[in-house]
C-alpha cells in the first residue's frame, strides 16, 4: 500500500513457506526464509480516543465459513469476509489510511530491516535438561539412579519454592519475536518476502513482519 507522500505502512501478515538459499550481491551464499504475504485489507482503524489504543486490523485470506458477529464486522467495513483477522499496534497512524485499502508486499524493499514475530514449534512437556539446557547428573560411581532428575527445588528459608524457578514444563508453542532482520528478497507477482536469517514457527504458520522497532 503506498501511500501520496510515498512512505508506506510497513506491517503485513503472511504465511510461513520455507528456507532456501540466494547469492548476494558479494557472490556469498545466504540462508534467507521466504514469506508468502497476500493483500491484507484493512478491516478497521482503532484510535486512541475511541478505542484506548492505536492499531490496524488487517485481514488476509478467503473465508470459508463466517459467524454472524464476524459477518456484521466486515459488512461495516464493505469488505468480503476474510479466513484471518488479526490487528497490529502503531505508534502513528497514516493520515490517509482508511477502511478497505490493501496493503502490499510492496510496502517492504530490499534492503530493509524487519521484526518478524510468530508462534514457536510446541515441544511439548520437557524436563529442565531439554527446556532450560541443565546439566545431568553424572553415571559414574557415586552417582545416583536417575541422571535426569532436577535435584533440590526448595530452601530451608523461607520454605516455598520461588517464583520463575526453573523447573519442567511446557517447551514451545509461544510468541516469539526476531528483530533486525534484513529484507533480500521482495516478489511482487508472487507476493513473497525474503528475510536473512531464521523466522520462528513451522511452516504454513501465521507470522507478521513490520519494521524494526529498534
Amino acid at each position: 500500500m503506498r501511500h501520496s507522500d510515498e512512505k508506506a505502512m510497513k506491517a503485513i501478515f503472511g504465511t510461513k513457506l520455507g528456507m532456501t538459499s540466494i547469492v548476494d550481491d558479494n557472490g556469498s551464499m545466504v540462508a534467507v526464509t521466504l514469506l508468502s504475504a497476500s493483500p491484507n485489507k484493512v478491516v478497521q482503524v482503532k484510535t486512541t480516543e475511541k478505542d484506548g489504543y492505536q492499531a490496524i486490523q488487517l485481514g488476509f485470506g478467503k473465508a470459508k465459513n463466517t459467524g454472524k458477529a464476524a459477518a456484521g464486522h466486515y459488512k461495516k467495513a464493505g469488505i468480503e469476509p476474510v479466513a484471518k483477522l488479526k490487528e497490529v499496534r502503531v505508534d502513528e497512524l497514516p493520515e490517509d489510511l482508511k477502511v478497505g485499502d490493501e496493503v502490499k508486499v510492496d510496502s517492504f524493499a530490499v534492503g530493509d530491516i524487519v521484526d518478524v514475530t510468530g508462534t514457536s514449534k510446541g515441544k511439548g512437556w520437557a524436563g529442565t535438561i531439554k527446556r532450560h539446557n541443565f546439566h545431568r547428573q553424572r553415571k559414574t560411581h557415586g552417582g545416583k539412579g536417575d541422571t535426569r532428575k532436577v535435584g533440590s527445588i526448595g530452601s530451608m528459608y523461607p520454605q516455598r519454592i520461588f517464583k520463575g524457578k526453573k523447573m519442567a514444563g511446557q517447551y514451545g508453542g509461544t510468541t516469539v519475536t526476531t528483530e533486525r532482520l534484513r529484507v533480500a528478497l521482495v516478489d511482487t507477482e508472487l507476493n513473497v518476502i525474503g528475510v536473512i536469517g531464521a523466522v520462528p514457527g513451522p511452516n504454513k504458520s501465521t507470522v507478521v513482519v513490520r519494521e524494526a522497532r529498534r
